[in-house]
């Protein structure tokens, strides 16, 4: 079962009419992601509050195997569903890639970094790191893309909310840390980064950085509302990158790293035009081996992108090196916690 709080908030001087209330879970990290679209909705007129959800993961501290991979969003939802709360505002790499017919994400608003970013002692880069420096991690992707450089780190779990896992590095329990870039930069904490990891040396997890705003199917008049909180560029970038995920029938824990973006490009008359590229791989979690693939194609076209370079990666053998532990992650690693959304 889950409760709700009531946050006292600010809602629209003068308005009349109750407030929507916006679902978010406690942390830090999530009233932050949700009090932008708390923020924006006023900015338009429309009244708004937060409403707090405590979920059984945010009061047990037993492995994410235990209590459930799903059970934060999930959470979410069953207030949605009962009507508890009228908009839940999601990470979008923690969803399920199967739509729920019950609710419609009507909103995907501008994306943050989608990188990951390295929090290192003494200001170090990843190249600076020593061979066997420990390096924390809560992600299979980030652990599998990691020991593929062949830098001769050792991979330690990390759990926690933001500021637990900055203090381990702080404290000196572990050399590094690497953690998406846009929970830093939501919260604020940039000044932590040594170094943002390029696309080249690590693959962010699909729809990283991304914000999923949902609502009740039946509510049309909320759903046109929200439509104008919508990025089309994120929205496409998203679309390609999960169904990718989804074709490959790989969870949000899986080894697999796939960013898209909208880029420009100039056609024989010279005439400029938007395309959309995404790069994508499938790791082995000993990091053994790393398959690479990439596309471009029409904005438009983004889930049939997304499908048609998972076949390509399924071709090369995605399967067979997903399915690789010689050399198996910690526990935590295969079954990494959404209680900090962009973790």
């Amino acid at each position: 079962m889950t409760t709700t709080v009531q946050e006292e908030d600010t809602v629209t001087a003068g308005s009349t009419s109750a407030p929507w209330r916006i679902g978010t879970r406690g942390s830090l990290l999530a009233l932050t992601q949700a009090g932008t679209i708390r923020d924006a909705l006023i900015a338009t007129g429309q009244p708004a509050e937060l409403v707090v959800i405590k979920t059984p993961g945010d009061l047990s501290s037993d492995p994410v195997q235990k209590i459930g991979v799903g059970v934060f969003t999930s959470a979410l939802r069953d207030e949605l569903a009962a009507g508890t709360i009228d908009i839940a505002v999601h990470s979008y790499k923690d969803l399920p890639t199967a739509q729920d017919p019950r609710f419609t994400i009507a909103a995907v608003p501008p994306r943050e970094d989608p990188r990951d970013a390295l929090v290192a002692r003494d200001g170090l880069v990843l190249g600076e790191l020593p061979a066997g420096a420990r390096v924390g991690t809560s992600a299979p992707r980030r652990a599998a893309q990691l020991r593929a450089l062949g830098l001769g780190l050792e991979i330690a779990p990390l759990r926690g909310n933001i500021d637990t896992r900055l203090r381990k590095v702080i404290d000196g329990e572990l050399d590094a840390i690497v953690i998406a870039r846009a929970g830093l930069c939501r919260i604020g904490r940039t000044d932590a980064i040594t170094e943002s990891l390029e696309p080249v040396q690590m693959l962010p997890a699909p729809s990283q950085g991304a914000l999923a705003v949902e609502c009740r199917t039946d509510d049309p008049q909320l759903i046109e509302v929200l439509a104008g909180l919508d990025d089309a560029a994120t929205r496409a970038a998203v679309l390609a990158e999960r169904s990718l995920l989804g074709e490959l029938e790989a969870g949000c824990t899986a080894p697999i790293g796939a960013l898209a973006e909208i880029v420009e490009s100039i056609d024989e008359d010279g005439r400029i035009f938007d395309e959309l590229s995404l790069r994508a791989c499938a790791a082995a979690i000993d990091g053994s081996d790393v398959l690479r693939a990439s596309i471009v194609g029409a904005p438009s076209d983004a889930a049939e992108l997304g499908r048609t370079l998972a076949r390509e990666l399924l071709d090369l053998g995605a399967r067979a090196l997903l399915s690789v532990t010689d050399e198996p992650a910690p526990t935590d690693f295969t079954n990494s916690s959404p209680m900090e959304n962009n973790r």
